[in-house]
């Protein structure tokens, strides 16, 4: 069994860990329990690590893999039981307030040849501000031949609690507009740049302009088909009947001041969600875990 190699750095203004393990290289920020990069030894990276990231406290960083929680992108889209949740008058930050949040470590220890690594959102006295509510959340990371995500929350509270959440995932690829994604023939999706349109998708999915879906009652197995890069990306989901596909393309890339003009070349969002109607209903002291395991294998 390999040792672990951890070693503290500073991006900025923000704590992270560099960690290696075996053939793989993880990168995460105290900051959002936020996955950075992860690659292993000899190959592209996985996880896309962009260049023009900017890394400063209290803001969310557009790379790795941003934990969105406890409600998914523009918050008046969330369905009416995830707004109800919220008690304040206070304009709301896309994406939930957790990654922009510092969590603790929960500790780094190795299982087997596997490493796992925990982080756990500390629960402010009075609640987190404007959203009153007694949920415990944790984010555990394993490594071994993949990069496995869970996200775990716990109701410990006496009322029911909404929520919608995201592992935000952006994934390397040699170039967007030469890959596709298999796994999506015949499923629902939402085109939120299409007036939010229901439509059936046929076939795999390839990219030829702005991308922003979300697939409706996805199956558990995903890949990235990347011909360039000899490789297929599998992503194989639990806890999600949800998966959101975005690529800004052009002019939405031109328009971010974190990421370069043709950052929109080199990555691809596909989110493992609950979202829509695959929101999370938790009960009292009910649990939630959702979570992707990610590898990828030569075509």
């Amino acid at each position: 069994m390999s040792t672990p190699n951890v070693e503290a750095v500073k991006l900025d203004e923000l704590n992270c860990w560099r960690i290696r393990h075996g053939q793989a290289e993880l990168l995460v920020a105290q900051q959002g329990a936020h996955i950075l990069s992860y690659q292993l030894a000899g190959q592209p990276p996985l996880i896309w690590l962009n260049d023009e990231a900017v890394f400063k406290t209290g803001k969310s960083i557009r790379a790795g893999v941003p934990v969105c929680w406890p409600w998914f992108g523009n918050f008046a889209r969330n369905p009416q039981s995830v707004q109800a949740m919220r008690v304040s008058n206070e304009p709301p930050a896309a994406h939930g307030f957790v990654r922009a949040t510092d969590w603790e470590l929960g500790g780094i220890e190795a299982e087997g040849e596997s490493l796992k690594v925990e982080f756990v959102l500390p629960y402010p006295e009075g609640g987190f501000p404007g959203w009153p509510h007694q949920v415990d959340l944790k984010l555990s990371i394993r490594l071994d031949e993949q990069l496995h995500i869970s996200l775990t929350s716990h109701n410990r509270g006496a009322e029911t609690v909404s929520i919608s959440q995201a592992l935000h995932s952006y994934f390397a690829v040699s170039d967007v507009r030469n890959v596709q994604v298999e796994g999506l023939d015949g499923l629902s999706y939402i085109d939120t740049t299409k007036d939010w349109s229901t439509v059936t998708q046929a076939g795999d999915l390839a990219f030829t302009g702005e991308t922003d879906r979300i697939y409706l009652n996805t199956p558990a197995k995903l890949s990235i088909v990347d011909p360039a890069w000899e490789r297929r990306i599998e992503l194989t989901s639990s806890g999600s009947r949800t998966a959101v596909i975005w690529n800004p393309w052009i002019e939405r890339a031109a328009a971010f001041s974190d990421m370069a003009d043709d950052g929109w070349q080199r990555m691809l969002c596909i989110e493992t969600a609950n979202v829509m109607d695959d929101v999370v209903n938790l009960v009292a002291g009910a649990s939630h875990t959702l979570g992707v395991s990610i590898g990828s294998t030569p075509l």
